[in-house]
């Protein structure tokens, strides 16, 4: 079963290619535990309303613009801790209670390992969208995913905003998961950006080691 990169000239359709159907059966698996054991079904619907968005865009684009196996996997474990989070709420997270315990923190961190995957593990994908479906040049390639990540960090504090004071007040609190930190939208996208950059400068090195 081939298993195709960035660098891989040829892109399996979907009806022949394995890996994806293995994704989806992965996340939909997770999806639906999340959904079921969920303590608060409101804030699950308000966490995967972009999840849904970005499943519908990835379905409808896989046909003439499909990425690599090792792009959709990336965004296929993103997905999973994302959904993960929104099963208990961000700052009730099981996971995050028990690395608060175990570094004496302050505070359930597991949104802070959120945004962090978002840009470590959407760092690739995005190079690889620039690179082979925009065919943009090398150095975009590796400046635009950062850029991208913290920019698109700086919509979702935005979002999250809108979301929590001004449409569903309700769940604000449960949405977005300050737990009392002033900084808390400012670090979570220097988080975001901190990943991004992590990421193409490990993916650089993989590469000088290469040739």
């Amino acid at each position: 079963m081939t298993f195709t990169t960035t660098s891989s000239s040829q892109r399996t359709p979907f009806l022949k290619n394995n890996w994806i159907k293995l994704y989806l059966l992965i996340f939909i698996s997770v999806w639906t535990y999340t959904l079921l054991t969920t303590s608060d079904l409101n804030n699950w619907l308000l966490e995967n309303t972009l999840v849904v968005l970005l499943l519908l865009a990835l379905s409808i684009s896989y046909k003439k613009y499909p990425l690599s196996d090792l792009s959709y996997l990336l965004i296929t474990l993103f997905l999973c801790v994302h959904v993960y989070g929104s099963t208990y709420t961000y700052a009730e997270n099981p996971l995050g209670d028990w690395l608060k315990e175990l570094f004496h923190t302050k505070r359930n961190q597991y949104d802070r390992i959120v945004h962090f995957s978002f840009g470590f593990l959407f760092a690739y994908p995005m190079r690889e969208f620039f690179l082979k479906i925009l065919k943009l040049k090398q150095w975009l390639a590796w400046v635009l995913p950062v850029e991208v990540s913290l920019s698109v960090g700086a919509a979702y504090e935005l979002m999250e905003w809108a979301v929590a004071d001004v449409f569903f007040k309700n769940q604000g609190a449960a949405y977005l998961g300050t737990q009392g930190d002033i900084w808390d939208a400012q670090k979570d996208m220097f988080l975001a950006f901190a990943g991004a950059l992590i990421a193409m400068i490990i993916i650089a090195l993989i590469k000088k080691i290469k040739k």
